[in-house]
């Protein structure tokens, strides 16, 4: 009778401290990163900027909807022309330019214009492009 009771409370005591978490919801691994054949086209783009012919640093988003970059803590410096270009190389061959740089420090936030469909693929180098030189301030690769 003793074990059977035990065994009772020990079934009961698992099925409630089960997960009601679906196999959808298990998308991630522990620490929230996405487990290895789960990266879906609504991913989310990141990149984090690095130094080219000048310091620039910050951190870059794609929203899902792959309409929108979200920069963030940017910082880098001034030149007589700067825009923002999305390109297929960092020597800027094929681009879509985003418009000038809205700012030499802080967070901003770019629109892909006229509501293009970009293949991310192919457009993956977010740079800080100077026009009059035509030379890469610095650069995030969108991943």
């Amino acid at each position: 009778m003793k074990i059977k009771f035990i065994t009772i409370v020990i079934s009961v005591l698992l099925v409630s401290c089960s997960s009601s978490s679906t196999s959808e919801d298990m998308v991630s691994d522990i620490d929230g990163t996405p487990m290895e054949g789960e990266m879906g086209s609504n991913t989310t783009l990141m990149g984090e900027f690095v130094d080219a012919a000048h310091p620039t640093m910050g951190q870059v988003t794609v929203n899902e909807e792959r309409t929108s970059l979200f920069i963030t803590d940017f910082k880098s410096d001034d030149g007589p022309l700067l825009e923002m270009y999305l390109a297929t190389d960092l020597e800027a061959t094929n681009y879509i330019t985003l418009g000038e740089l809205k700012g030499l420090e802080g967070n901003f936030n770019y629109t892909i214009p006229n509501g293009e469909t970009l293949d991310f693929t192919e457009y993956k180098y977010l740079m800080v492009w100077c026009v009059d030189f035509s030379v890469n301030f610095g650069h995030a690769i969108l991943e």
